[in-house]
């Protein structure tokens, strides 16, 4: 399964900021099975590459795994030998991004202004994180697709809602990444579950237009 693959299939990126190995499968066990396909494990979080590696072999061909909080090259080797696809960074550093591409991941650099955002594409990327989106509005994300290739994918990070998401989508944003209100350290396993439930839920009703 491919990251565009994934998002088609629900456009919501679970960052699972503060994960453990020990308890990596078992959370991406439940988000699994709540419909989520696309799993982030920030690099400042407890031995991230240990719970990189466990989920993409348990989850080969059924979720793409992936790091965030990617900030140098080094970060981005140790990724790929750890059997992540998906490098997600706060920032648009062009030699991450250039790394990225060269070894066969897919960079999604965080941007926030259009000059960003270009810098960004010309580095070799082809999905964007707007971050953070609390910050902005959809009203940034539908100025931006009007001057944007129409290859290039968005994602808002930050502040989304399940009842926000339709406003986002409408505008030509392509997924979310959502953190704490679907998983956080110390959360029982049910509360992932119901959490990202919502979300999964939300962002179908959002695409159908349905939402509210």
């Amino acid at each position: 399964m491919t990251f565009d693959e994934a998002l088609s299939r629900c456009g919501v990126i679970a960052i699972l900021r503060g994960v453990t190995p020990d308890e990596a499968l078992a959370v991406g066990e439940v988000l699994f099975q709540a419909g989520l396909r696309v799993l982030e494990v920030p690099l400042n979080s407890p031995d991230p590459f240990v719970s990189i590696k466990r989920l993409a072999g348990a989850f080969k061909g059924r979720m793409v795994v992936g790091a965030g909080t990617v900030l140098s090259v080094a970060d981005v080797d140790q990724l790929k030998v750890h059997d992540g696809e998906i490098c997600i960074s706060p920032d648009a550093n062009p030699v991450v991004i250039a790394r990225a591409r060269a070894i066969g991941l897919e960079p999604v650099p965080g941007v926030f202004t259009p000059t960003e955002a270009f810098a960004a594409i010309r580095a070799g990327a082809r999905h964007l994180k707007l971050f953070p989106a609390e910050a902005a509005s959809p009203a940034t994300v539908k100025a931006w697709k009007a001057v944007l290739p129409k290859d290039v994918k968005l994602h808002a990070v930050g502040g989304i809602t399940p009842g926000t998401m339709k406003n986002w989508l409408a505008a030509g944003t392509t997924g979310f990444g959502v953190g704490s209100n679907i998983y956080k350290p110390g959360k029982a396993l049910a509360d992932i579950a119901r959490d990202a439930k919502s979300f999964v839920d939300g962002f179908a009703a959002a695409r159908t237009g349905e939402g509210p």
